[in-house]
């Protein structure tokens, strides 16, 4: 593989690359956002209360990291133990019920890239309605355990590649209770996602097994494992690109005709390689690969909780790149849309919301900034009296930060608790 390619698909990338757009925005070069580091330190004042209100004083040690476990949870319903508890009684083992997990995990991540802000999933027999990422979490379960993504297989609740190569808009649809009234983003973009993962599954027989299933993951990462039982965050992430790097829409960037998923070009680091002199096939493009760490972060914890597996080089995963993280610091002010940029996002949305394509290069430069201010949230977040609780940046992306981004848009904009700037987007990237 090219260097430079290879580059752009790392994890290394999308941080370094961030840390320089925070730099150029520091210089005040950057062309559509103003920081103002003068509101940093409310920003982590903000996340820092919110982590000792529901953790402190004593169970900041129970603080998972960010991913889809916890989502299937919600409105104090342990779906996930109900799930084990009948894998149980079925002798099925905890590698097993392992593999279900990944199954369900990778689908349910995957179909979650927003839902929109009127879409709602009424859970058969309690009639409680879930909206955004709860609501596609509770409804990609039904759906798995329904068989919607099992077909040919000789149990239900299980995800084979030949039942995603297959999955039909019409199984959408009714899974996530879809109609006029109950719009959702993207159907058309997601149904041919889950289908072109499907494929890429079964392409990958060495790692899936001929039956295409996600699960097997489990197998081909814990052959890997070192002699301390660590798994290697390194090998799942390079993992996870193959798979994913083929299904991504045919729109998204490419370099040598080679796709290279979710990067995008920027202009301010086209502006910084052509004044240093550096301009090369890859310089002016900021990666991000949101989705494909969020499903790595996820994975994570089935595999922990389960098999009793650490990890190694975890460090190496960013922040995630997206409305709620991103909204946190345009909500308290630390970044603001410059009025150029404001008046043609108002323009766009004909609101009170400026609004951009999901590859616009104000929302590129948005999502890399997030990327940097995440490292650098958790970096003073050290430095507060939680530094004794050593937390992960994943744990600060779910106690803080996402959950910060959240509550704020729910008290700026209560009807619709939207993010502050509106994504115009095909369900298939955030």
């Amino acid at each position: 593989m090219d260097p430079e390619v290879k580059y752009i698909l790392s994890l290394q990338a999308v941080r370094e690359r961030a840390h320089r757009v925070l730099r150029l925005a520091e210089e005040g070069r950057l062309r559509h956002f103003d920081y103002h580091a003068d509101g940093f330190e409310g920003a982590v004042k903000y996340v820092a209360n919110i982590i000792k209100r529901d953790f402190g004083p004593d169970r900041y040690g129970s603080i998972p990291p960010h991913g889809r476990w916890q989502h299937f949870n919600v409105g104090d319903a342990d779906r996930i133990k109900d799930l084990q508890d009948r894998w149980t009684a079925s002798g099925y083992d905890k590698t097993e019920q392992a593999r279900g997990l990944v199954d369900l995990f990778f689908v349910s991540v995957l179909l979650d890239a927003g839902a929109g802000d009127k879409w709602r999933f009424t859970e058969p027999g309690s009639n409680a309605a879930f909206g955004r990422s709860e609501g596609i979490a509770v409804a990609t379960l039904h759906m798995f355990n329904d068989g919607e993504f099992a077909s040919g297989a000789e149990r239900k609740d299980i995800v084979t590649g030949t039942a995603l190569r297959d999955f039909s808009e019409a199984k959408l649809l009714r899974g996530f209770q879809i109609t006029d009234n109950n719009p959702f983003v993207g159907v058309p973009a997601r149904v041919e996602l889950i289908k072109s993962l499907g494929r890429s599954l079964l392409n990958l027989p060495d790692i899936f097994r001929e039956s295409g299933r996600p699960g097997n993951l489990v197998d081909y990462l814990v052959a890997r494992a070192d002699e301390s039982n660590r798994l290697d965050f390194q090998v799942l992430w390079d993992t996870l690109q193959s798979v994913l790097l083929p299904i991504w829409p045919s729109s998204r960037t490419q370099v040598d005709g080679r796709p290279v998923g979710d990067a995008w070009p920027l202009t301010v680091l086209a502006d910084e390689a052509a004044r240093t002199g550096t301009q090369s096939k890859c310089s002016h493009i900021q990666p991000f690969h949101k989705l494909t760490q969020w499903l790595a972060y996820s994975l994570m914890v089935p595999l922990g909780r389960l098999l009793g597996v650490s990890w190694k080089n975890a460090e190496i995963a960013t922040g995630l790149p997206e409305y709620r993280n991103g909204g946190l610091f345009v909500d308290l002010g630390v970044l603001t849309l410059k009025e150029e940029s404001q008046k043609r996002g108002l323009s766009n949305s004909g609101s009170n919301l400026p609004a951009f394509d999901a590859t616009a290069d104000e929302i590129v430069e948005w999502r890399a900034l997030t990327v940097a201010l995440l490292d650098k949230l958790h970096g003073a977040l050290q430095e507060t009296e939680l530094g004794k609780e050593n937390l992960s940046l994943a744990q600060v992306l779910e106690s803080g930060s996402w959950k910060a981004g959240r509550e704020l848009a729910a008290a700026h904009r209560p009807e619709t608790r939207s993010s502050p700037i509106l994504i115009l987007g095909d369900g298939t990237l955030f």
